[in-house]
């Protein structure tokens, strides 16, 4: 099957069905470029990131879970800015353009796609090893958008979810050996189906003063933020939101390391002043998740982990793209 009757069999058809009362789509799929109208009383964000064969996923991630997962993580970036995902475009390398892949890739995609409202609006395919790369546009108010750099000392820290899950689903999926049993399990399925927090990303917006998504472990992106913004950190283990399931199946101390260095949670860490901490706690009341305080900001740039008092050595090993080979 050639490119242009992939795309218009997978992706053109199945987005025109979507878009027809979009106002904000004046092209679509199908011509050189996209042509989206934004109103003048919002600002463009814009996130892209690309997910490789063997760096990202493991050879053999089923498509379905490959065409959420690729859109997932974008929608994530757009959430952890405070904004609302509107339109995105796919570049696409395969191997071999098998329809039956395509199909179930597309279906996956779409289905995450069509629940956030966001419109594919065109995008590439080409021949080679396998590679997904996203790009998402989104929308914020002027002056709305929740960056990295505005925690200040005395502010709480947060994290939605629980975290943990998908690293512990990595390391079940990397064990394995064609266990379809464990392949099935609610952990292995944080791993292949994150759950973007895209309505408690916008809620976040005038309340949250610095927020970043967790994709390559707790510690290590919210050390980002603590260093983007100038602070340090007290901490607290015990304060950590981690799965009941990966304690029973790994262990305690295996869970803390998943929770800490793990990645993949794609859940939202953010800083809240003290004064909005009762607001935030109102509006959380109404999430489809939780959140959990676990640590305040302080002066100066040191980030003290601690268990029941006692400093905890944090291990460093977060995925760093070009210091270690892939899973």
């Amino acid at each position: 099957m050639d490119e242009f009757a992939l795309i218009d069999r997978f992706f053109a058809s199945r987005v025109a069905d979507s878009m027809h009362d979009r106002e904000d789509v004046r092209v679509g799929i199908g011509d050189d470029a996209a042509v989206t109208h934004i109103d003048s009383g919002s600002e463009l964000v814009i996130a892209t990131d690309t997910l490789v064969e063997g760096t990202h996923f493991i050879a053999g991630t089923p498509a379905h879970a490959l065409g959420h997962r690729c859109l997932a993580v974008n929608l994530s970036d757009i959430a952890a800015m405070g904004a609302e995902p509107l339109w995105c475009t796919l570049a696409l390398t395969l191997p071999e353009g098998s329809a039956d892949w395509v199909d179930r890739f597309s279906v996956g995609l779409l289905t995450l796609a069509n629940a956030h409202d966001v419109a594919l609006i065109g995008g590439d395919t080409t021949r080679g090893p396998l590679s997904v790369t996203v790009t998402m546009h989104g929308r914020v108010a002027p002056g709305a958008a929740v960056l990295r750099d505005g925690a200040a000392p005395g502010q709480g820290i947060y994290v939605t979810g629980r975290v943990g899950g998908a690293a512990a689903g990595l390391a079940l999926v990397q064990g394995a050996n064609d266990d379809m049993t464990l392949l099935q399990s609610d952990l292995v399925r944080r791993f292949l189906y994150p759950v973007p927090r895209v309505a408690e990303g916008r809620a976040l917006s005038g309340l949250a003063s610095a927020m970043i998504d967790v994709s390559d472990g707790l510690n290590v992106d919210l050390s980002r933020l603590l260093r983007a913004s100038g602070v340090g950190a007290e901490l607290s283990i015990e304060s950590l939101p981690i799965d009941a399931k990966t304690v029973e199946r790994f262990g305690r101390v295996r869970a803390i390391d998943f929770a800490l260095s793990g990645g993949d949670d794609y859940e939202l860490c953010f800083t809240v002043p003290a004064e909005a901490e009762e607001r935030l706690r109102r509006a959380a009341s109404t999430w489809s998740c939780e959140i959990s305080r676990i640590g305040e900001t302080v002066s100066g740039s040191d980030i003290a982990w601690r268990e029941h008092g006692r400093a905890f050595s944090v291990s460093d090993s977060s995925f760093r793209h070009f210091e270690q080979e892939a899973p």
